[in-house]
């Protein structure tokens, strides 16, 4: 059992104890829980907090857990009705309404119910996280000098020089900035380079998040159609053409949702097109790091082409690590620079100087290389694991891409399936999987489901997933 399951489990128990226990009641003590209930002191450590959280219990140090004293009636709700007017006038104003919807990324980012499985993650399962190399770096950088002092605002030069080598071609450290994951640097690199109301285009279909980021920012995203081989060169060209857009956001690399790979022969013709256009490529390379071990060479950042300043470049080191480890890399080449620059300063000031030293001490260890050798295996074998059981148990659901890196299938349900319906039917059955229709800023051509195999615990959780989807496949598509 996971321990989160175990923490939610054990919190359940517990709320239903601590009601026998008048307020100011003594709980058992930690150790007893332990023996009592056969779970880790950690999980009970966890359990109490989650209901401390709650306004349950009370903890004490040295002392043990209380039940709590009742909570005051709450105060009568105010009237929130004047917002409506407010929200709806800032609307007005902009010739595209931002559009705060977080509803594509939270069904990725929401954890569900005990029991479930995950095949809904973006991130890698914890066995697979470098959590000893992590706590390790930590340790080492709380204790270098002047590790809790102010950072470089760009960032620690040495950090940013890492960056820089990875992009390859002649990017130099003054070309980087450091940001605090890669959704802060696509938000900082769209509202440098889209004023509110312009078109900016897209793969199609693309990661939800980045088109949460535009539509916020009250930009109009363009769906760009991609294949096996990346976006279509000949269909980007039309699109600059009959929208005048200025910005191109993609994924080159084992594309989101996809899987798919920027072509070679297309390369030089994206940025062709970018460059005649007069526009920027916002290129998120936010899985180089997840390649999987049967993968041959890898092609070289965009960037890396590009003299002239067309691309900015986005690489964060979340994917590869953990959730929580927000570390990356915005690389712009000219003027652009300074304005990305003063963004991020406005927004965030600068990212933590102690996560920043982390980071440098975790990509200067040892353990760095072991744990990319380690997670390559480990995606390949989940990988294939998940492929042979969609291939046997749901023939129908269509493969069109398997790919050499990255976390996730995305797959093409039979025309005429209800997605939303299927979506319903594998929660029910046990299994959450992520819809297709949010990775679509415009009509989808099909239904889609995408499956990550990343977050699973290994082969018997990804087989049990399956069947649990067949389960639903059979209610909804018959």
């Amino acid at each position: 059992m996971q321990e989160r399951s175990s923490v939610g489990d054990l919190a359940e128990q517990l709320r239903d104890e601590v009601k026998r226990y008048s307020p100011g009641g003594k709980l058992p003590s930690s150790r007893a829980l332990v023996e009592r209930y056969r779970v880790s002191p950690v999980t009970v450590s966890r359990a109490l907090a989650q209901l401390a959280a709650e306004g349950l219990v009370v903890t004490r140090p040295g002392a043990g857990a209380f039940r709590a004293e009742p909570r005051p009636a709450p105060e009568p709700a105010g009237d929130t009705s004047w917002q409506q007017l407010a929200l709806s006038a800032d609307a007005a104003a902009e010739l595209v309404p931002r559009a705060v919807d977080a509803s594509g990324v939270l069904a990725s980012l929401t954890a569900p119910p005990t029991g479930v499985i995950e095949f809904n993650g973006g991130y890698l399962h914890p066995s697979l996280q470098p959590e000893r190399a992590l706590a390790a770096a930590l340790a080492r950088a709380g204790r270098r000098p002047g590790a809790w002092g102010r950072p470089p605002l760009d960032g620690i030069p040495e950090l940013r020089e890492w960056f820089a080598r990875g992009c390859g071609g002649a990017i130099t450290a003054s070309e980087v900035l450091i940001t605090a994951g890669g959704q802060s640097a696509l938000t900082t690199a769209l509202r440098a380079l889209a004023p509110p109301g312009a078109p900016v285009l897209v793969e199609s279909p693309t990661y939800p998040g980045m088109l949460a980021i535009a539509r916020a920012a009250g930009l109009r995203p363009v769906p760009v159609p991609v294949d096996t081989d990346g976006v279509r060169p000949e269909l980007l060209a039309a699109a600059f053409e009959a929208t005048g857009a200025r910005v191109f956001v993609c994924q080159p690399l084992f594309q989101n949702p996809t899987g798919a790979v920027l072509a070679a022969h297309r390369r030089s013709e994206v940025l062709r097109i970018a460059r005649a256009a007069g526009a920027f490529i916002v290129e998120d390379d936010f899985v180089r790091r997840l390649v999987h071990a049967d993968a041959g060479p890898l092609p070289a950042p965009l960037i890396a082409e590009d003299p002239d300043g067309v691309v900015v470049h986005v690489c964060s080191l979340t994917k590869a690590t953990s959730p929580s480890f927000r570390v990356c890399a915005l690389v712009a080449r000219g003027p652009v620079l300074e304005r990305l620059r003063a963004i991020q300063i406005v927004d965030n000031f600068f990212v933590p100087r102690p996560l920043q030293e982390a980071a440098l001490e975790l990509v200067g260890s040892p353990a760095w290389s072991r744990h990319l050798r380690a997670v390559a295996t480990q995606l390949k074998d989940r990988r294939d694991a998940m492929t042979t059981a969609l291939l046997r148990d749901l023939p129908e659901l269509a493969l069109p891409h398997i790919p050499s890196g990255g976390y996730h299938l995305w797959l093409r349900l039979p025309d005429g399936a209800d997605e939303a319906a299927l979506v319903s039917a594998a929660l029910r059955a046990g299994v959450a999987v992520t819809p297709g229709r949010p990775y679509f800023c415009a009509e989808p051509p099909a239904g889609h489901v995408r499956l990550s195999f990343a977050g699973l615990a290994g082969d018997a959780e990804i087989a049990e997933g399956v069947r649990r989807l067949r389960r639903a496949c059979d209610e909804v598509l018959g």
